[in-house]
């Protein structure tokens, strides 16, 4: 009972903290990590050990397919070249570079480096996104961080099992590109082939609390079978997320899509909040273990491993932005496309911060792997420095590096828009009754308004005086309940209906609603 009593407490910390953060503009998990390692020093808190099998598949799993799902394959094939070094190189060298300190001044045995090196190498894009979005930064910074995010886990998490099976004694160096070659063709073949099952099933379920149950029931059971089976759980899961991505929408009911967009957001919070709770609840406990020198070398390591991180990803970042852009200026690359700037590498570059894949591939490994508790410990002070060091000096960074504000998707938006309102006239052209006529005035309003879309205040006008009626609808229809004309039944499904169109007029973050 104690245990569930703390985590409600913890949860409602962790409200608190994410509405402080947007108030100070930092990274949320910025502020988890700080009240995770609060926790360990709170005296009386239970000791809790998660399952290292179980750690990749809880805490992984769902928030890779969440951000899979929005992954845009068009922007993955643009930006190719960055993405390939950055998902790839950089998790090599920062691998290698980790590694090699771990060897040569902590004395660890070569594969326990190597793991270490690989669970402290593959950043996480939301600490960064929850701030990079107040700024509008270009949409090329943005789009290379989510998909360096989503590959990159793959890179590191491969390289991470076969370390964990080397140590083990179970490969041998022969046969480890054989069996990648493999892993990864299988893993494609399986993720996609998945998808389509899913998607046949989700298809035909129209409840709303059905389809989620069944969203994360799937994403389970692919993670465990491809694990199973000797697959890559992560390409799995990627591929199997964007085979969805692409065709669910026309497939899954508008009220199914919009409810287990909302459930997964949360079930990502909390399993962010969970992830940094245990990682104070281990460091205590893992110090506790060390003693002596042992603390001391732990805890010299830990900081070697903290600047390393850091220092090797603004090497390779504006080095090889550098080396792209020379080539630019021969015609061999497109400066354009396949680099950001030498701001924009310096803030890619320190958009660097660790996160939830750090923290789960640190609780996942084995209890008698060598070294576990200063290879966990290190990792454990890359995810707080990074977070603290980097996240909460971003939004200085952003003013100091002063980029551009970036439309692309606003422009995006607004010309799609047309096109919709366009194909919803086409299809009512023939219809005469007064109805038709009616729905075809609102469409040809709304399609006047965002043909141009350079017109920002006609807009931003219509959709503020949208707004404005809504309230005014939500005070006839509160009236109504209130009176007894109309039952609760009746009062939820027109509640349900002024929602949905508050919500088209809400873009985030932008609108807000006349005062009268």
């Amino acid at each position: 009972m104690a245990l569930f009593e703390l985590t409600l407490v913890l949860l409602l910390i962790a409200v608190a903290l994410t509405a402080l953060s947007r108030r100070v503009q930092v990274p949320y998990p910025s502020l988890l990590a700080l009240a995770g390692v609060a926790i360990a020093f709170v005296p009386g808190v239970p000791t809790i050990e998660i399952d290292p099998e179980l750690a990749l598949a809880l805490f992984i799993a769902p928030v890779l397919l969440d951000a899979a799902y929005d992954t845009s394959l068009r922007d993955l094939n643009r930006y190719r070249v960055p993405l390939v070094l950055l998902a790839l190189g950089a998790v090599l060298f920062t691998t290698a570079t980790v590694a090699l300190a771990g060897w040569a001044m902590a004395g660890l045995p070569i594969a326990a480096a190597i793991a270490l090196g690989a669970i402290v190498a593959p950043p996480d894009a939301v600490a960064a996104s929850a701030v990079l979005g107040q700024f509008k930064v270009p949409h090329r910074i943005t789009a290379i961080l989510q998909g360096e995010s989503l590959l990159n886990d793959a890179t590191a998490l491969l390289i991470y099992r076969m370390a964990i099976s080397a140590a083990a004694g179970s490969i041998l160096l022969s046969s480890a590109v054989p069996m990648i070659l493999l892993s990864t063709l299988g893993s494609l073949a399986a993720g996609y082939l998945l998808g389509r099952v899913s998607l046949m099933t989700l298809g035909r379920i129209e409840d709303p609390a059905s389809g989620t149950v069944v969203q994360f029931a799937g994403t389970f059971g692919v993670w465990i079978l491809a694990d199973r089976i000797g697959l890559s759980a992560i390409i799995t899961i990627v591929v199997y997320a964007m085979t969805i991505a692409r065709t669910a929408p026309r497939r899954m009911p508008a009220r199914n899509r919009i409810s287990s967009y909302s459930v997964w957001e949360t079930a990502v919070f909390v399993l962010n909040v969970l992830a940094f709770v245990l990682m104070g609840l281990q460091a205590h406990t893992i110090v506790g273990r060390l003693a002596g020198q042992g603390q001391t070398d732990a805890f010299v390591l830990a900081g070697t491993v903290l600047a390393i991180v850091i220092v090797s990803r603004l090497i390779w970042v504006l080095g090889c932005g550098a080396i792209i852009r020379w080539f630019g200026r021969f015609g061999v690359a497109d400066r354009q496309r396949d680099a950001p700037s030498f701001r924009g590498g310096v803030l890619i570059g320190w958009c660097g911060m660790r996160g939830l894949v750090t923290l789960a591939a640190a609780f996942a490994l084995p209890a008698e792997f060598p070294a576990r508790d200063p290879i966990v410990l290190a990792a454990f002070t890359v995810v707080l420095g990074t977070l603290v060091l980097q996240g909460m000096s971003l939004k200085p960074l952003l003013r100091l590096l002063n980029l551009d504000p970036d439309e692309t998707v606003d422009r995006e938006v607004a010309q799609a828009r047309v096109v919709v309102m366009q194909a919803a006239l086409d299809i009512l052209s023939g219809k005469t009754s007064d109805a038709a006529a009616a729905v075809r005035e609102q469409y040809a309003a709304q399609r006047k308004i965002a043909k141009n879309p350079d017109d920002a205040q006609a807009a931003t006008e219509y959709d503020r005086l949208r707004l404005y009626a809504i309230k005014s609808q939500r005070d006839a229809l509160e009236e109504l309940r209130r009176n007894g004309t109309i039952g609760d039944e009746a009062y939820h499904r027109l509640e349900e209906e002024i929602d949905w169109t508050e919500l088209a007029a809400s873009p985030p973050g932008r609108f807000q609603p006349l005062n009268t």
